[in-house]
């Protein structure tokens, strides 16, 4: 019991810590701003608990991935994510009628889906997936270790979601898909550069 209660607390707090600057919060932020919050919360929390299980259920196995394949695909995946916020966000004119606080009126389940999507798609390979298969191979509870780092990624989820909400309702769109788009545009050349 106590070496669960030790994997428990050790990938919460892993986990929360790598994420909490990780691109993981800036592409809720971003998507928060663009949806309602419930239906983004629900599929970012979904897409988490897929992630954990199969980094917990794998353990050490997913850092046999190689690691230039690995870093190909999320600098690709990023890129093309750079691409659309920015190409969006300078679409419109600086003196458009962009409110702040304008969301697209999608329904909750495509909404969902989509942030279900774009997480589940950044996660893979990602730190926090491999600090889970590494701390489920150390202490051999998978169950704890998963539980601990889905909570994190939870947590981590809801701060984003709730300074999304905020920002949502002061900033106008356009410039968040702007700063997002060059955040974004930054981690796909940090792990194109892994790559080579």
């Amino acid at each position: 019991m106590a070496t669960s209660s030790l994997a428990f607390i050790t990938a919460f707090a892993v986990v929360f810590l790598v994420e909490l600057p990780d691109k993981t919060m800036v592409a809720t932020l971003v998507l928060t701003t663009r949806y309602r919050a419930w239906p983004v919360f629900t599929g970012v929390v979904a897409a988490f608990a897929v992630q954990s299980v199969v980094a917990a259920a794998f353990g050490s196995a997913l850092t046999l991935l190689p690691d230039r394949v690995v870093s190909g695909v999320v600098a690709l995946l990023f890129g093309i994510g750079a691409f659309m916020l920015l190409r969006e966000g300078f679409s419109k004119d600086d003196d458009s009628a962009d409110e702040a606080g304008t969301r697209a009126d999608v329904p909750f389940w495509r909404a969902a889906l989509t942030s279900f999507g774009v997480l589940f798609a950044a996660e893979w390979g990602d730190a926090s997936q491999l600090a889970t298969a590494g701390i489920t191979a150390r202490y051999g509870a998978p169950l704890a270790v998963g539980l601990g780092a889905w909570l994190a990624l939870v947590a981590v989820a809801g701060l984003a979601v709730l300074v999304g909400r905020k920002l949502a309702g002061r900033l106008p769109t356009h410039w968040i898909q702007r700063v997002a788009g060059a955040v974004f545009a930054v981690f796909g050349v940090i792990a194109l550069t892994q790559v080579f």
